[in-house]
């Protein structure tokens, strides 16, 4: 069978977070019952990365733009035009034979977004089903003040957008085959948001907290049922747990 066109932005890798301490940061996804998988040395900083089967944080010790969605796209410095036909202007670009090669750029929204070389961290063997307590990973939900403008930029990269939905608040989707995006208006939340989805969402949320976890009440314009709530993830990362339909 043959395989479609790689898109502009390669295949997902990980959302990268800043963090203070990698080691806190590792433990936080850990209790929630989220994977290690095992990194390379590629980074000098300390670096690990946690899966629940659908979505990967890798979570850095270091400063710099944070979140950053990291993409991976072979052979990097033989698409730099590729990047600049598509009206791309790059804020970083590291490329060289003797050098890890990495791009990146940011969207009219300030979102940072990076492209390597290679992948960071080999593949975890675990299923899509094994949910952690957060339940189902649906999508990374970025502000942006303009819904059409974020489609126009994302959809070259290689995202499709669905109808603009209302519920459980005004958003954009756009899907791919690694990651789902959605845009959602600054006043829902001015940062990006992990959001998770699950029907038994209240039980969770009562597990959570006899793990020692503090879920507060969601944005006031989610309106997504008294089984909602907010989580804060290390390096300021909200996550966003929702009640779902049955």
């Amino acid at each position: 069978m043959s395989l479609g066109p790689l898109p502009l932005a390669g295949t997902f890798h990980e959302l990268s977070v800043a963090v203070d301490q990698a080691r806190i940061a590792v433990e936080f996804y850990e209790r929630l019952g989220f994977t290690q998988a095992t990194t390379t040395d590629t980074f000098t900083h300390p670096y690990g990365v946690l899966t629940d089967g659908r979505l990967y944080i890798g979570v850095h010790q270091r400063g710099g733009a944070s979140p950053t969605l990291t993409f991976v796209r072979p052979g990097i410095a033989r698409s730099l035009a590729t990047f600049a036909a598509a009206g791309i202007h790059l804020t970083r670009c590291h490329t060289g034979d003797e050098v890890f090669n990495e791009i990146a750029f940011t969207d009219p929204f300030g979102h940072e977004v990076a492209i390597l070389e290679a992948r960071t961290y080999s593949p975890v063997a675990r299923d899509a089903i094994d949910v952690s307590a957060c339940g189902d990973f649906a999508e990374l939900s970025l502000p942006a003040s303009d819904f059409s403008v974020a489609q126009a930029f994302w959809e070259p990269l290689g995202f499709v957008a669905a109808e603009e939905a209302q519920a459980p608040y005004p958003h954009l989707t756009l899907t791919s085959d690694h990651l789902d995006l959605a845009f959602h208006a600054p006043r829902v939340c001015a940062r990006p948001m992990l959001v998770f989805r699950a029907a038994d969402m209240a039980a969770r949320l009562d597990r959570l907290r006899t793990l020692g976890f503090e879920p507060v009440r969601a944005p006031a314009q989610v309106g997504a049922g008294g089984g909602s709530a907010l989580l804060e993830a290390p390096g300021d990362t909200p996550m966003l747990l929702l009640e779902a339909a049955d």
